[in-house]
């Protein structure tokens, strides 16, 4: 019985968490703190064992309040975890689950945190609802509770003007994506009177209302994942929030960005090969996702060079990392064909090639920018500045967080031996295939970004100790806890890649490219396609 329902406990147990916070906090600070690490351990484990059972077992479906056999009609609650799903599942609740670790030090001064894990609960409910749901309407609601739980934490430090600024910025945009993906399901609704994913995707016939709804669900969900030039929330949301939050900020951002794969792959992967004006539709997306991807990268690595404040400078430097995700697979959809003898619609092998690449690169980036704002939390905790020129000499009294640092610089400018080199070198293999201006646009701009980071680590962590900090200490052990969990597992990921490629990112990548081929996501929904 456990087993059967693992989908739904993977949202239950963090929504039941979140409600039962605040009594909890009430018995006192350390056991609300115990009893929310508790609950996010109870989740990863619950997501990991329905992550297991969908890679050994194929796609698993789920209806809330009844049983299903493939071909009754869909008519409540319904999750459907394919690879695609379960992969991002994994970030949804690994970085959540670092950052309750990691606020129990940083965020130990602070007044109301009753309301401030409550809200990391209910955040992270909304980012596992919003990758394994089925559903065109639910996964409305859990895109609104994830909006709406990140703009409450990102102007938690209510009385720094720059934050609430920053929170209602971030809600105004989440609320016109929200009215965009709202008005396009309307759209699909009216047409074929279904909200579930795999029934329109076996009905869609690419009417000027389904190119209305398209249009609409990418501008959307491309304004929430930070695309450029859509991007002008993303540094005043990822600079001005406390670094636990913004942690979990970038696993909502890449939660978006998975909505806009599902939308392109599964909801009109069908339409991939329709002829549109003697041009088939994949290479006018793959134009037009690339065009955005070489902006997304250019602009996050100009933009970084010029910041001094450290935070910011990160988050410019996400940005550009988002450019490489949607790179890879804007690169990858221009590689779709059609076999002569079988028919079957298919990539060419740098077309796959570049799609591992990019959703490696999801995982990677995850961690990789995560452990970067970690550190400048805890260079913020134990000076108070965030100001790399007013920084020095770190080095000598915060010996892990130096190294930790260290670690996250390299990954992120794609290094070896750390996992943005083994996702990097995919992309820039891949792309130079398809052509080779894109990898090195790619190459040059990841050289930029290493100088960026190299330039702050002297800044911030070498040179002479200025006086002002000679008695700066290293940070609390949960602190350094929570940076050491990412960066064992970037170094792992970076030593090991090629099993972490197929053991994890092939089946989401077969997921992405399972309506060109098989079918199999609708499949287990009508049972035929």
């Amino acid at each position: 019985m456990f087993f059967d329902n693992l989908p739904a406990l993977a949202v239950a147990v963090p929504l039941f968490g979140a409600f039962l916070t605040p009594l909890v906090s009430k018995i006192g600070d350390r056991a609300r703190n115990v009893f929310v690490i508790l609950v996010m351990g109870l989740t990863t484990t619950v997501v990991f064992l329905l992550v297991n059972d969908v890679f050994t077992n194929g796609i698993q479906t789920y209806v809330f309040g009844g049983s299903y056999q493939p071909g009754e009609t869909v008519i409540r609650i319904f999750f459907e975890v394919d690879g695609l799903s379960a992969f991002m599942a994994i970030i949804a609740v690994v970085l959540p689950l670092v950052a309750v670790i990691y606020s129990w030090g940083f965020m130990k001064k602070e007044t109301g945190l009753d309301k401030y894990y409550t809200l990391i609960l209910l955040m992270t409910t909304g980012m596992i609802g919003l990758v394994l749901t089925g559903d065109m309407f639910n996964f409305f609601v859990f895109l609104e509770i994830t909006s709406i739980s990140s703009a409450a934490l990102v102007a938690f430090w209510v009385n720094k003007g720059k934050a609430v600024d920053a929170g209602f910025k971030y809600i105004v945009i989440s609320t016109i994506g929200a009215l965009f993906v709202l008005f396009a399901i309307a759209l699909l609704y009216g047409q074929y009177d279904a909200l579930n994913m795999a029934v329109l995707a076996n009905s869609i016939q690419y009417t000027f209302l389904d190119k209305m709804a398209l249009v609409l669900l990418l501008v959307a969900l491309a304004m929430k994942a930070g695309i450029v030039p859509m991007h002008m929330w993303l540094p005043d949301a990822y600079g001005c929030a406390p670094s636990s939050v913004t942690l979990v900020l970038i696993g909502a951002t890449q939660a978006s960005l998975y909505g806009v794969f599902r939308v392109v792959f599964t909801l009109y992967g069908r339409e991939l090969t329709t002829a549109v004006n003697q041009v088939s539709l994949n290479v006018l997306l793959s134009v037009f996702i690339v065009a955005l991807a070489l902006a997304t990268i250019v602009v996050g690595v100009l933009m970084a060079l010029k910041q001094s404040n450290l935070k910011r400078m990160i988050a410019f430097a996400a940005v550009a990392e988002i450019g490489y995700m949607i790179l890879a697979v804007g690169a990858a959809l221009s590689t779709i064909t059609v076999d002569s003898n079988t028919g079957v619609t298919m990539l060419t092998e740098s077309g796959e090639m570049a799609l591992k690449g990019g959703l490696f690169h999801i995982i990677n980036d995850a961690l990789d920018i995560g452990l970067l704002f970690l550190v400048a939390g805890a260079i913020y905790y134990a000076t108070r500045e965030t100001s790399v020129n007013k920084l020095g000499g770190l080095a000598r009294n915060m010996k892990y967080t130096t190294v930790f640092f260290l670690i996250g610089l390299l990954a992120v400018s794609g290094m070896p031996p750390m996992n943005g080199f083994a996702s990097k070198l995919l992309i820039y293999e891949s792309t130079y295939q398809i052509n080779p201006i894109l990898a090195v646009i790619a190459i040059l701009c990841s050289i930029l970004l290493l100088a960026v980071f190299v330039k702050v680590f002297h800044s911030v962590f070498l040179g002479p100790k200025l006086s002002v900090f000679k008695d700066t200490k290293e940070v609390p052990k949960s602190m350094l806890l929570a940076m050491g969990i990412i960066a064992i597992v970037i170094v792992f990921f970076g030593i090991f890649p090629e099993l972490v490629v197929n053991n994890i990112v092939q089946p989401a990548a077969d997921a992405l490219t399972d309506m060109l081929k098989n079918g199999l996501y609708v499949k287990a929904v009508l049972g035929v396609i």
